[in-house]
């Protein structure tokens, strides 16, 4: 009787000693926006961080894009929501100006570390000596093609456009129209608020010999010579060749999807939607170079980083999180899982992926991509989008609408550089 009773206050000892642990456990929240695949690895990651850090729990929230910064800004501010939170490295200036996010401690992240490690573009991270964030992977763009379109037209399905010329030539021969003029299949996507903003502020800008902004992005630059010849070059797709429409079944990506358009510029983000195409074959191509050879492209990224809530021990827990998120083995999932190219060097830069044919030149473009420095992102968007839509709706000629933009956005810079 004696030995039963030893047993059970043991095991009752054993249980008691299992809920201190579980009570003891530091939990911390994790917010990102609605996205399916990278909700599907977030998930993933986070099974495998709290596998492997039993004392940590992570709470996994996500809303609505368009809601999802308004959130933030009321949690973060009244001690609720996140410790660690997603964010587009855009929108950096607003939520350290906003005081949401703090400084990445140095001791779990070293700048050495982070500078030798990771791509170049993680620079725009930096706010006066500190850095706010890091992401897991990062975009660049390319040329998708739809290779059943391309083989209808007399094109050769694996050789896709490598010049700016050989582009054009490929959309000319691949636009379907009926009788009456109606656009059936456009040859080219025309699509400003897709990706096409990026493809002409960093790539055709800067193939015609100009640049969007000052060395020390304090001033416009895009109201040039070169400006005006980027944006004509992309606005005579319509205007003149008429291989694309503006508009074409809303959005460039659907048209796409429903084999409705031979080519479009997108990014790797894409590549989880586009798996998902049953009725024809498509390839990736790196943006068309320049007549002259040269390339350029548009790289961005989403980070995570620390909010201004999680001190003490979830601080700690929230510190060992992001170091999981931006490691090796996270980035090979999120390659895997979502499409997006690993932000560490090493972890991209493996024969295999190089030598990849869907993700190789998003892989290649990542040397030779810029990434836009913001200081209010979704303000200085529509600044470029109403750019387009004066050339596009109000036939305006494209100088006048560079002036304007110019001047618009200007303003913008002007605002949070004299704060």
């Amino acid at each position: 009787m004696r030995g039963f009773r030893g047993l059970v206050l043991g095991v009752l000892m054993s249980v008691g000693a299992i809920a201190g642990a579980r009570a003891q456990a530091v939990e911390i929240e994790y917010w990102q926006y609605v996205f399916d695949a990278r909700i599907k690895a977030m998930n993933e990651l986070i099974k495998r961080f709290e596998a492997a850090n039993p004392g940590i729990k992570v709470k996994h929230t996500t809303f609505p894009y368009a809601d999802y910064q308004t959130k933030i800004a009321a949690a973060v501010p009244a001690g609720q929501g996140p410790d660690v939170v997603q964010l587009y490295y855009g929108w950096l200036d607003n939520f350290v100006g906003a005081k949401f996010i703090q400084p990445l401690p140095r001791d779990a992240f070293p700048h050495d570390v982070i500078e030798k490690e990771f791509y170049p573009i993680v620079q725009t991270m930096k706010r006066d000596g500190e850095y706010y964030g890091l992401p897991t992977a990062v975009r660049t763009l390319a040329l998708f093609y739809n290779k059943k379109l391309f083989q209808d037209a007399g094109l050769d399905p694996n050789k896709p456009p490598q010049t700016l010329d050989e582009y054009l030539e490929a959309a000319k021969k691949t636009v379907k129209r009926d009788a009456a003029g109606n656009m059936l299949s456009a040859g080219a996507v025309i699509d400003m608020p897709g990706q096409d903003l990026h493809w002409w502020r960093e790539v055709l800008l800067r193939q015609m010999g100009g640049k969007p902004y000052s060395d020390d992005n304090k001033t416009v630059a895009y109201d040039s010579e070169a400006g005006a010849k980027a944006l004509n070059w992309y606005a005579d797709l319509q205007r003149v060749h008429k291989v694309g429409q503006a508009g074409f079944m809303d959005e460039g990506q659907a048209a796409f999807r429903a084999g409705r358009a031979a080519m479009t510029v997108d990014g790797s983000f894409r590549l989880g939607a586009f798996g998902g195409i049953k009725n024809f074959e498509w390839g990736v191509t790196e943006l068309p170079a320049s007549a002259d050879g040269k390339r350029s492209n548009f790289a961005s990224y989403w980070v995570n980083a620390i909010t201004a809530k999680p001190t003490g021990a979830k601080l700690e827990a929230a510190k060992k999180f992001m170091a999981f998120t931006t490691s090796p083995e996270a980035m090979q999932v999120w390659l895997d899982m979502v499409g997006e190219l690993p932000a560490r060097k090493a972890a991209a830069e493996t024969e295999k992926n190089l030598s990849h044919p869907i993700y190789g030149p998003f892989l290649k473009a990542l040397n030779y991509s810029q990434a836009t420095v913001f200081v209010d992102e979704l303000a200085q968007r529509q600044v470029g989008l109403d750019m387009a839509n004066r050339v596009f709706i109000q036939n305006q000629d494209a100088k006048a609408s560079l002036a304007e933009s110019a001047k618009a956005e200007q303003a913008i810079l002007d605002r949070f550089y004299k704060k």
